[in-house]
Parts: structure tokens; C-alpha cells; sequence
């Protein structure tokens, strides 16, 4: 199994701040893998150092073997590696499945290459029905000609799954994919991101609903300040005193 991403000795910054420090992540292909940790431990920012939101102030990130340390989100996501955030990200304006077709690389964007190429309207077409097989794959078909809009908050979660696989992703980082939304969403919304996974999709996956998600999970990393104190299976991880006490203690605390 080969890796996708390998994060080594990443370290972030801001103005004296150490918000990641040297953390070592290794994603494999076609996984589950989870990064979990209290607020403000440095999960997203190291997902953002990954992804080319930020970049490391130290050590480097590999893509597929490729060193895409410093590159910018759009030339990584030319790649193959996207992302969603925490609060989905839609075109308002369009329809599900528009949002979904602007994902896609079409020749027929370029204004002065249109006319020349003769196949762009076999292309939109080709478009539209592998757009329709990508709602069906996450479970929102039957909502393709409705304004982004008007779906809730689940389904506004699948629309970012599937505006990455309509890019060609091959790898996508979920930002709290199931945050903000009912238990039995939130099991439709990892239960579609699994049967992605053994189509051949690997996602990096932020959450804090640990009960929820943890059992879809291959791999676990656990932070806490900035560092990794656990990395495993998800019965290790979740098993670790040391995440017990400051992850799932102060969760417990909080209740």
C-alpha cells in the first residue's frame, strides 16, 4: 500500500506561536485516516500547511511522492488533493448540480480555444452524465436541479465530497465532515465516504465526533498543542492515557 501524503517534521508558527510542531503524518492510499485532538491543538492548521492554505515555516510535505511544500491550493489541487471546510463552501447561485460541474477541467472555459475545439459540446455532454454519476455516488441525485441553497446541512456536506471528486481528487482532507449535523447523518455521510474508500478514494479526515467516526477509521492521529501524542489503530489510539486525559477527559468535563 503506497503513501499519498507524507507530512515530515512540519512545523507552523504565527509571530512566535508554535501551532504545529514537527509532526510526522503518513496517509496511505485508499484509507480512512483520522486526525483528532481538542480545539485549537493545530489539526486544521496542519491540514492548511498540507494543502497549500499556509505554508510550513519548516520541514516539507510529499503528495504521491511529489514535494508540493509551498505550492499554491490550485496547483495542488491539479494534482489530485483537495479539501472541504469545516462550513461547506457552495455556489450559491447554482444548482447542485452546476456546483458540480464547475469542479470539472472543461475545455470549453476557454474563450478564445471554444470555438476551434469542435468536440466541446461531446465533452458538456460526457460532463453532465459523469456529474449525475457523482450525485448518485454521495447520495443526492435526486436534488440535482435544485439551488445548493436549499439543501441541508448534510447534504451541503456531500456536495463538497463531490465537487472534489468531480476535480479528480485522489485524496481529500474532510474538515468535520459530520459537524453540525444528526447522528443519522452524520453515519449516511461516512457510510458514503467508506464505500468511496473502497472505490479506490483515500480522504484525511478532521473530527471531533470521535464515537461516530472512529469506527469507520483505518489509522488515528492524535494531537494535542501543536504535537502528535498518539498514532495507530483507532482501539490503541482511543485506549492511550495519554488521550484519554487530554482529549477525551476534557470532553467529558465539558459535558
Amino acid at each position: 500500500m503506497k503513501n499519498m501524503l507524507v507530512a515530515e517534521n512540519v512545523t507552523k508558527t504565527f509571530d512566535g506561536l508554535v501551532a504545529v510542531n514537527r509532526v510526522n503524518i503518513v496517509v496511505k492510499e485508499n484509507t480512512f485516516t483520522m486526525l483528532i485532538g481538542p480545539n485549537g491543538c493545530g489539526k486544521t492548521t496542519l491540514i492548511n500547511c498540507c494543502t497549500g492554505i499556509l505554508k510550513p515555516t519548516s520541514g516539507r510535505v510529499l503528495f504521491e511522492d511529489i514535494d508540493i511544500t509551498g505550492w499554491k491550493p490550485h496547483e495542488i489541487y491539479r494534482v489530485g488533493f483537495v479539501r472541504s471546510f469545516q462550513i461547506p463552501l457552495p455556489f450559491i447561485g447554482l444548482t447542485v448540480i452546476d456546483n458540480v460541474l464547475g469542479a470539472m477541467r472543461n475545455p470549453g472555459e476557454a474563450p478564445f480555444k471554444a470555438p476551434l475545439l469542435k468536440k466541446w459540446a461531446h465533452v458538456e455532454e460526457e460532463n453532465m452524465s459523469r456529474a449525475m454519476d457523482i450525485l448518485a455516488r454521495v447520495g443526492l441525485e435526486k436534488h440535482w436541479d435544485l439551488p445548493s441553497s436549499a439543501l441541508g446541512a448534510a447534504q451541503l456536506k456531500m456536495l463538497e465530497v463531490a465537487k472534489g471528486l468531480s476535480s479528480g481528487a485522489k485524496l481529500i482532507a474532510l474538515d468535520e465532515p459530520i459537524g453540525g449535523v444528526d447522528p443519522a447523518s452524520a453515519h449516511e455521510i461516512l457510510s458514503h465516504v467508506s464505500r468511496l474508500k473502497e472505490e479506490g478514494l483515500t480522504f484525511l479526515v478532521v473530527e471531533h465526533r470521535i464515537d461516530i467516526a472512529a469506527p469507520f477509521a483505518d489509522y488515528i492521529y492524535a494531537m494535542e498543542l501543536g504535537t502528535l501524542i498518539s498514532e495507530g489503530p483507532p482501539d490503541k489510539v482511543l485506549n492511550d492515557p495519554k488521550v484519554i486525559e487530554v482529549y477525551l477527559g476534557k470532553e467529558v468535563e465539558a459535558c
